[in-house]
């Protein structure tokens, strides 16, 4: 039996080239980066040439990147700092109906404390337009946050157009680019993004780190107090190591992306055509071309995504069936129901997301295992017309 992992969107391996930057601090380099001698000094200069790897990746000045615990603590962090700083400026946030719960969830807490949030409407690929945010802005809104690329269907928003439009009505633009970062490309700059999220697991970095980029001349209180680090914008000492590996992983993924985009795009293009070919019954979520390279979702009718897993994993085959944050609940994904699918096709989604260390062996031989558990399973459903 073949073991594939087809599940990058959760999580990514750590790279070699990560894990060779990270040692040192791990069994050597125990220095504080906040500590005057020699050994913290080591500690904080590999936390600067990390910040500047990341400040590269995305147009950035490393001055405008701060190290955070992960995606979701930068999402919390822009919407609650932002909510905190402007308020006397407006209580209005624009936000999508197809966030990560990360920022969905840090909207419905605003909305208790006052706040309106306006959650646009998606189409059926999951994607909003820049007209409809600039008709939802008014004199009241503080926020616009909009993903750069959906974490369960992999369509990728019109970020550039999004922040062309904020920046002409004068409101922060942040965007979610944990999907997005090292996988396509990002400048801030051109792309008028204010503020933007992103972890470095999700690029074979480690767990456990992330980081915030804020544009300069933009102040938000931290969100975790209680000591000068990061600039006074994220109190705690840093992790060293886990900085240290994202900044290895996010230079090495921006320098091979070109030819990785390509090989992905390659198996991505044969496991959708191979899906459609032999399966029957299925649709394509999220849209066709503007998607990320490694990114395939389908729902398939008469048959819940739970089974299409069970019998996956049985056979050494790791997927997923939406978010890996709410991989435990039984509900259909938000991401689907907001595209307009039924619930019934909802509950039959299944998302296969590739690396660029995927094989085209891997590819046939997911699709081979996928084609009998489908017959399976609809063999038992009380739904299917045999």
């Amino acid at each position: 039996m073949m073991k594939v992992y087809l599940d990058n969107a959760a999580t990514t391996a750590l790279s070699p080239k990560a894990l060779d930057s990270m040692m040192p601090y791990l069994t050597e380099i125990h220095g504080n980066p906040s500590s005057f001698h020699a050994f913290g000094r080591t500690a904080k200069s590999a936390v600067e040439k990390a910040r500047e790897q990341v400040a590269a990746a995305i147009g950035a000045l490393p001055e405008e990147i701060f190290f955070t615990g992960g995606g979701t603590e930068s999402d919390n962090t822009v919407i609650m700092g932002t909510a905190a700083r402007l308020r006397d400026k407006g209580n209005h946030i624009i936000t999508t109906a197809v966030e990560h719960h990360a920022v969905l969830h840090a909207c419905e807490e605003l909305e208790k404390r006052g706040f309106e949030v306006t959650y646009l409407p998606v189409d059926e690929f999951g994607m909003v337009t820049a007209h409809q945010v600039e008709e939802a802005i008014t004199d009241k809104t503080i926020l616009v946050t909009v993903m750069f690329a959906n974490n369960e269907v992999g369509t990728i928003m019109p970020i550039t157009e999004i922040g062309e439009v904020c920046k002409n009505r004068g409101v922060y633009f942040h965007t979610d680019a944990v999907q997005a970062v090292g996988h396509v490309p990002v400048d801030v700059k051109a792309m008028n993004i204010d503020m933007l999220s992103m972890s470095a697991h999700k690029f074979h970095g480690p767990k456990g780190v992330g980081a915030l980029y804020i544009r300069k001349g933009i102040r938000i209180p931290s969100l975790i107090v209680g000591g000068a680090q990061e600039k006074n914008r994220r109190a705690g000492t840093e992790n060293v190591a886990g900085i240290v590996g994202m900044g290895a992983a996010i230079e090495e993924a921006v320098l091979n992306m070109e030819e990785n985009t390509q090989k992905m795009l390659t198996l991505r293009d044969r496991l959708m055509n191979s899906i459609e070919a032999r399966i029957d019954g299925v649709k394509l979520n999220g849209h066709r071309t503007d998607r990320l390279p490694n990114n395939v979702n389908y729902s398939i009718r008469y048959i819940e995504g739970e089974g299409i897993l069970l019998h996956l994993d049985l056979n050494g085959v790791a997927a997923s069936s939406g978010s890996a944050c709410t991989s435990g609940s039984l509900d259909p994904s938000h991401v689907l129901l907001a595209m307009g699918l039924p619930h019934e096709v909802a509950h039959g989604s299944v998302r296969l997301t590739l690396s660029e260390n995927t094989t085209q062996e891997e590819i046939d031989y997911t699709v081979d295992v996928l084609e009998k558990a489908v017959k399976t399973l609809r063999a038992m459903s009380p739904l299917y017309n045999k």
